[in-house]
């Protein structure tokens, strides 16, 4: 066996399955170690207020990283009497946990990884409740409109929502402005088999030799693959500044818990600021095969790139998948066509199973995006110049009525089409793994969708293919759809 596919043999020695709870008290290290004490004020109060849950569910989850299961509200079941305190201490604070997942600590002491994602979940929901936005998704009661939109979201510069992701990603010390373009944003399944992992993994692998850095959704699958592949390439050219940044949002992190491998974590108020952070830090897209999650994304990105006002952005978007997956993204590129038009195809390429052909690729993307910047006065680190239209960033509330009620029918403009199947995708996503989508589920009976006749028997055959080829749930257990689909 040679050395590469040793690296990339199928043996994976880190997963693990829970085996029972621990009690722990745990510092930062890093991050939050030199506070006021109107600071330390200021974060005892999350226990005092309805963000504490919110804490507590996303601190359960980034500590339970090494679990199988992708429903949320299983988790939050099986660890119902897990709690966090903050403890005031003269210098800072520390954090008592009780019945926390043991598969966060080796030897009775917590994993540093898993230690930073602790408290980087403190200080992005710290953060965020300072700032004048509501945090529909993070299981409160939200204030919606009668097509389920978030009151009080509407987008416009000067109001301080139009620069959260921004404020957030700054505070989260994400943006690095004299690095020049090298992060690569990697989406897909976090449900896919063996397959498609180790391809996943090689193409990080030939990423990390070109010195390109890895962000994704820090979930498994094929979120958590290209960073370890990416780990083994940086450390051939002794690169000690690689970057594996995870992308999260409370409403999924306990669905896809992220992996200790992610050396920046962010958490974002929910799915719409997490895909516009994605788009604003990443200076080119890989999408591997998945499910109805990355066919929400790659509806975020298309709509986002056929806006006119896009058409001096350079964006290299590079679809890719093993041998087996060939089928795969030909299902993809029929159904874009068939609801976005001929046009879709211009913003992105299908390169499949060729690692060192998508790594090469990309790494040529790179330098396009470097010029481009130059030319356009546009920051390395932040995308400003990218135009998301207003109801792509618009947080959609996802409900039983708000799902009965959206429009997919051709006599809408391509991109408020897309707008509005990214919205049903996304709201199939939170009846799949979201606590409030489950538990509205159990309630209410499966969603319903309406739209025209074509359009809908698009979405069912993609979404029948998904369901027959596992893409849906981890478990493996027969899938039983949260959607009906009506034409």
């Amino acid at each position: 066996m040679t050395e590469e596919k040793e690296i990339l043999a199928p043996l994976e020695v880190d997963d693990c399955k829970n085996v029972g709870t621990i009690d722990a008290s745990i510092s930062p290290r890093g991050t939050l170690e030199m506070l006021s004490q109107w600071e330390v004020d200021r974060l005892r109060n999350v226990s005092d207020s309805s963000l504490y849950e919110l804490f507590r569910r996303c601190a359960l989850a980034v500590l339970n990283c090494d679990d199988t299961t992708d429903d949320a509200s299983e988790v939050y079941a099986r660890y119902a009497d897990f709690s966090v305190e903050i403890e005031q201490r003269a210098r800072g604070i520390k954090l008592i946990l009780k019945n926390a997942p043991s598969c966060a600590f080796v030897d009775g002491v917590i994993m540093n990884g898993v230690r930073d994602h602790l408290f980087a979940v403190l200080r992005d929901i710290v953060f965020m409740s300072g700032e004048p936005y509501a945090l529909a998704d993070r299981g409160l009661t939200p204030q919606t409109d009668a097509n389920g939109h978030a009151v009080g979201e509407i987008d416009y510069p000067g109001r301080p929502e139009a620069n959260l992701v921004f404020n957030m990603l700054r505070n989260a010390k994400l943006l690095r402005p004299r690095a020049v373009p090298r992060l690569v944003v990697c989406w897909g399944g976090h449900s896919i088999d063996r397959d498609e992992y180790l391809y996943c993994k090689s193409v990080g692998y030939q990423l990390g030799l070109r010195g390109l850095d890895i962000c994704t959704g820090c979930g498994p699958g094929a979120m958590k693959g290209p960073m370890k592949g990416a780990t083994i390439g940086h450390a051939k050219q002794r690169n000690r500044d690689g970057r594996y940044i995870g992308i999260s949002e409370p409403g999924i992190i306990a669905a896809e818990s992220p992996n200790p491998i992610v050396n920046q974590l962010v958490i974002m108020p929910d799915i719409e600021k997490r895909l516009e952070a994605f788009v604003r830090v990443g200076h080119g897209i890989i999408v591997f095969p998945g499910g109805v999650g990355t066919l929400e994304e790659i509806l975020f990105l298309m709509g986002t790139l056929m806006d006119a006002s896009n058409r001096d952005i350079v964006m290299p978007v590079i679809f890719t998948g093993g041998s087996n997956s060939k089928a795969y993204f030909q299902q993809i590129d029929a159904f874009l066509v068939h609801t976005l038009g001929e046009d879709v195809r211009r913003f992105y390429q299908i390169i499949e199973d060729d690692p060192v052909a998508v790594a090469s690729a990309m790494r040529e993307g790179m330098q396009r995006v470097t010029v481009n910047r130059r030319k356009g006065r546009d920051a390395y680190y932040y995308n400003w110049l990218l135009k998301i239209p207003a109801e792509m960033k618009r947080h959609f509330v996802v409900s039983h009525e708000s799902m009965a009620g959206l429009s997919l029918s051709r006599d809408l403009s391509a991109s408020d089409l897309a707008i509005n199947l990214r919205r049903a995708f996304s709201g199939i996503v939170a009846g799949n793994v979201k606590d409030y989508g489950i538990q509205q589920i159990r309630k209410h009976g499966p969603f319903e969708l309406k739209g025209d006749p074509e359009i809908a028997q698009a979405m069912d055959r993609l979404l029948r293919d998904f369901v027959a080829q596992g893409r849906m749930k981890l478990d493996g257990k027969a899938y039983s759809p949260c959607y009906k689909i009506q034409s």
